[in-house]
């Protein structure tokens, strides 16, 4: 037996803000991140809908991008002293899946950061408060998974948080808040949203229910996510809705080792952070073609390239043709090929910021880690601490996967 669990209700659509105003209760907290949706007036329209609602409501505000462990503690802290019995996180992933992890430090004080990175292991939630997420970014789609990741500086690694208990009660899909993206971060996130819906098809986890939505918004993705990033805003709205399908699938079909990667890699490097929809459009090119020698997953692959009719006769050559089509979307939205590459901010660089010496060092450790990885277990091909060594090689010099 299997399970499909989405947010109970889905607003969508511009305007869907305002959806806010509809909630049942007595006490709110917004979670939020830096000063965008403040700038652009979003942070103000939640506070009023939600008094409007009825509600006192208080904020919580600066929470960083790649939210700390120790964040999650101070946010907990904070909902403890006001007892809200609704949690609204606006903003990217960071907000939100912050706020997710301090809704379980908060139900249960005596939860530490460890218990959470249990997987599928945390007690039943909404005894003191259910969740509401709007999203800003067209990429992470947390509105609407059992996920979060959290970030442990003092190791230098991601952790992802998985149980349905903290997929949000109330999702908040609404265009006009991706529109204020910059180009960058629509790239990032538009090619993280990519990377969940071809790991969520070929996941050892896929059904019948989380294929459509893969497949549907993999073929979204490739038509809106250039034009989204080129200033389109018809094409922002799309990615949007997007991302957020691309979000159910992976929700439910789990994710593949492009994640674990990216996870591992993140915050390993001294000389700054690997941004997490640049780390999968890197390595997810690679991923495919390392999985692709596991006779199921290369056949799903081909499906993906026929369903996108990028041509092909044999298998090999429609895997081939998914692996130059993501190639191409990385050089079309400015996003390096390979680690070696990676510059400051994300963007491609004749020298990167991670040195090619503590890249070496520090391999066997991220290997092993990313191995560890909570989304390891449903890739379709499953690595040898060798492998996946070899594979972030190829990750990090460009060079071809043979193994």
């Amino acid at each position: 037996m299997t399970r499909f669990t989405l947010p109970r209700d889905l607003y969508h659509g511009k305007g869907a803000l305002e959806a806010l105003k509809t909630l049942k209760g007595k006490k709110a907290i917004i979670c939020v991140g830096g000063g965008s949706m403040k700038k652009f007036g979003f942070l103000q329209k939640a506070e009023d809908y939600l008094k409007e609602a009825g509600m006192e409501v208080i904020l919580f505000e600066g929470i960083e991008p790649d939210p700390s462990v120790e964040t999650v503690m101070k946010g907990a802290e904070v909902m403890t002293e006001f007892e809200p019995d609704w949690i609204v996180a606006i903003g990217g992933g960071s907000p939100i899946d912050a706020a997710k992890a301090m809704w379980i430090k908060y139900e249960y004080p005596e939860t530490t950061f460890e218990d959470m990175c249990k997987v599928f292991g945390l007690p039943k939630l909404r005894t003191k408060a259910h969740f509401c997420a709007v999203s800003s970014t067209s990429g992470t789609a947390t509105e609407v998974t059992a996920f979060s990741v959290i970030t442990d500086y003092a190791k230098g690694i991601k952790y992802p948080l998985a149980d349905f208990e903290i997929t949000p009660d109330v999702a908040i899909v609404d265009p006009e808040l991706a529109e204020t993206m910059p180009a960058k971060l629509a790239a990032h996130t538009g090619m993280d949203a990519m990377t969940h819906s071809v790991e969520a098809y070929v996941s050892t986890a896929n059904s019948d229910f989380t294929d459509p939505l893969a497949l549907h918004s993999i073929k979204m993705i490739t038509e809106s996510l250039v034009k989204s990033y080129n200033g389109s805003v018809e094409d922002r709205a799309a990615m949007h809705n997007a991302q957020c399908m691309a979000g159910m699938a992976f929700s439910n079909a789990l994710l593949g080792i492009v994640h674990s990667m990216a996870h591992k890699t993140g915050a390993a490097f001294e000389k700054g952070h690997i941004i997490h929809g640049a780390a999968n459009a890197m390595y997810l090119p690679k991923v495919i073609k390392y999985n692709s020698k596991d006779e199921t997953a290369a056949k799903r692959y081909a499906d993906i390239a026929d369903f996108l009719k990028l041509g092909g006769d044999t298998v090999t050559e429609k895997v081939d043709a998914l692996i130059a089509m993501l190639r191409k979307l990385n050089a079309d939205l400015n996003i390096p090929q390979c680690i070696k590459n990676y510059g400051e901010g994300g963007l491609p660089a004749e020298v990167g910021i991670v040195p090619e010496e503590e890249f070496l060092a520090k391999l066997p450790d991220i290997a092993a880690n990313a191995i560890s990885d909570a989304c390891t277990g449903s890739n379709p091909r499953q690595p040898s601490q060798e492998e996946m060594e070899k594979l972030l090689k190829c990750c990090y010099y460009d060079t071809e996967v043979d193994f």
